[in-house]
Formats: C-alpha cells, sequence, structure tokens
C-alpha cells in the first residue's frame, strides 16, 4: 500500500504532466470564448448602412454566424447595420482611423479616394451580375484594387445590390427626355452626377439614410436605387412612378483597413478569407432572389406605377448616355473602358 506522501507526490507528478501537456498542445482556436482574455479574442467590427433584410445586410449577419463557429468564438465579427455606427459619408474615415475594421461601401462612394474605380457606374457598362464579376477578376479589374492599397485599405470581396431602377413623384420616365428638370438623388460619384447631368436633370448628393426625410420634404423628386435598397427603405411609398431601367450595377467593395489586416494571424486570415469566399457566392445568389422577389411585391402592391424599358428603349438610352463615357475618358485612363464587356466584343 502507498503512504499518504507517495499519494501525494504521485498525484502532484500527474497534475505536472496533464498541465504540461496542455500546454505543449498547440490549438489554432481556444474552445471556450469564456477562457480567453480581451487581448486574445479578436473582434472585427463591420459596419453598414443598409437594411439588414438586404443582401449586403443577411450576408453580413451570416458571415458573422460562419466566422463565429467556425473559429470557436475566437473572432468576433460585430455587425452595425443602418448606419446606427457612422453615416454613409463618415464611415470610410472611420475605418482609415481603424476605429472600425470592416466597411462594405457601395462602389461608388469609393470613388472620391480612388476615382477610376466610377467605371463601374457607367450607364450600361454590365448586362449582368456575371459581368460585373468577371470584369473585377480581369486584370484592370484588380489593377483597380491595388489602387485601394494605397490608401491603407484592403479589398476582400465584391457583394451585389443588383442593378438600379429610376423612381420619382413627377411624371412616368418612359424616354430619357423624361428625365429633363428632375431633381434626382445620387450618390457621391462624379460620373453618377454626369450621367443625370447629360440629360439635363439635376444630380443631388445625399446620404442613403437621410433619402426617405428627403423624398418626403420634397427636396429632391426621385432617386436612382436597386429594388432591395428601394423597397427596405420603404422609397416607393413616397413615389409614384419606377422605370425598371437596369441602367447601372450597384455592387459593394468590402473592405478592410490593410494596417489591421497584417496585424492578425495568417491562420485567423486564411479563416475569413475562405469564408468570405464562400458568403460572397452566397450572396450574389440571394442578390438575384431577393431583387425578383421585390419587384414582383411591388407589382402586386399596386402602389407605384411601373414601366419597363423595351430592348430597343435601352439601345436608345445607352447611345444618349454616351458623352457620360467621353466624360470619364477625358478625365482617367481609358483602359477600364476598354476591358467593359460591352466593348470586348469590337475588339
Amino acid at each position: 500500500m502507498w503512504s499518504n506522501r507517495s499519494k501525494i507526490h504521485f498525484v502532484s507528478v500527474l497534475i505536472l504532466i496533464i498541465m504540461l501537456l496542455v500546454s505543449c498542445q498547440q490549438r489554432d482556436y481556444p474552445a471556450d470564448n469564456e477562457q480567453l482574455s480581451h487581448e486574445e479574442q479578436i473582434v472585427i467590427r463591420f459596419s453598414h448602412v443598409v437594411g439588414e433584410n438586404t443582401p449586403k445586410g443577411m450576408a453580413a449577419i451570416k458571415f458573422a454566424e460562419l466566422i463565429k463557429e467556425r473559429s470557436n468564438g475566437h473572432v468576433e465579427i460585430q455587425v452595425f447595420p443602418n448606419g446606427v455606427l457612422y453615416k454613409d459619408g463618415e464611415e470610410l474615415n472611420a475605418l482609415l482611423r481603424g476605429d472600425i475594421q470592416m466597411i462594405a461601401p457601395a462602389i461608388s462612394k469609393i470613388t472620391t479616394l480612388v476615382p477610376e474605380w466610377s467605371v463601374m457606374d457607367l450607364p450600361y457598362a454590365f448586362k449582368n451580375a456575371d459581368e460585373v464579376h468577371s470584369y473585377v477578376d480581369s486584370d484592370v479589374g484588380q489593377s483597380l484594387m491595388k489602387k485601394l492599397n494605397v490608401h491603407n485599405l484592403l479589398s476582400v470581396g465584391v457583394w451585389d445590390s443588383g442593378f438600379k431602377q429610376l423612381s420619382n413623384s413627377i411624371r412616368p420616365i418612359e424616354h430619357i427626355s423624361d428625365l429633363k428638370d428632375l431633381r434626382m438623388r445620387i450618390m457621391p460619384s462624379d460620373i453618377l452626377a454626369e450621367q443625370f447631368s447629360s440629360v439635363d436633370a439635376y444630380p443631388k448628393r445625399i446620404d442613403f439614410n437621410t433619402v426617405f426625410n428627403q423624398l418626403q420634404k420634397g427636396n429632391v423628386d426621385g432617386q436612382e436605387n436597386t429594388f432591395t435598397n428601394i423597397t427596405s427603405k420603404n422609397l416607393h411609398s413616397l413615389q409614384d412612378y419606377l422605370t425598371v431601367s437596369n441602367h447601372g450595377y450597384l455592387g459593394y467593395l468590402l473592405l478592410m483597413n490593410n494596417e489591421f489586416w497584417d496585424s492578425l494571424p495568417k491562420v485567423v486570415q486564411t479563416l475569413l478569407i475562405d469564408t468570405l469566399e464562400e458568403v460572397q457566392q452566397w450572396e450574389w445568389q440571394l442578390a438575384k432572389n431577393l431583387s425578383d422577389e421585390r419587384l414582383q411585391e411591388m407589382e402586386a402592391c399596386e402602389c407605384i406605377n411601373i414601366h419597363y424599358l423595351s430592348n430597343q428603349d435601352v439601345q436608345k438610352w445607352a447611345s444618349a448616355f454616351e458623352p457620360v463615357y467621353d466624360y470619364y475618358a477625358g478625365k482617367y485612363d481609358s483602359k477600364y473602358i476598354n476591358a467593359l464587356p460591352k466593348n470586348q466584343s469590337h475588339h
């Protein structure tokens, strides 16, 4: 039989061995969030300005859930929708300052920083989202991505909202001449301003979160946006006419602060990239489905007069907007325009 002393000695040695074994186990992620000190847990604050019931809003939530699950709570994505943390015009600076770590602004919003990106805003530049994705993946698209790095920004993906439609409260927009004298809300982009100015409308740059208010007050007559953004903010309730024009693509660049990204452990970077790739595919499909659904809902509600442009109309509109391409080519390298899918067939 063992003496008490040897029992105690044995137990002590056993405890020591267990402690050594545990500390030698190189685990990528602590299994239990509770055991983590605040220093160890990685928190990524993700701010965006649209509703949670939009493709971007839903994809942000899905991304956060997957990362929490896959990192055992070691990495936490805190999502702040609807501009609750930072408004439209503030989030980019907040990201650059490092107050937040991730944003997903509309591509138009970053043209103030890298104006060449406004090639994406050109009217009728793309026929569908697949063309957009191919363009972004191309050499020209990737050279646009690199221009962000100079500003301490890293793009980790592109999410779709869909194609923009026109709405207003003055008259049906059936011919491009119907845009004349209308005050139209736009995102901050010189190309979007030029798009409306070229057809004698008055573009007004207004934050997305205040559009409802501005329409209500009558400070603007109309706006351009995707079906999901129009319905999520209930903008159609203030407008009498909607034209299904699909005249421009609206998508979001997922941006992270480059310095913050570089500070992350390699294993966390890999987890984020792999998960984002998966979420991006899911989001693209979702954007397509939700756009169709929201249009059907607006047709069914009979609350707004809907006009569809025919293929012939679209050709006329595209020709009328040609000066906007000249404007872009006059300011930036025309290689960005030459690489657009619509110009590829000419080569």
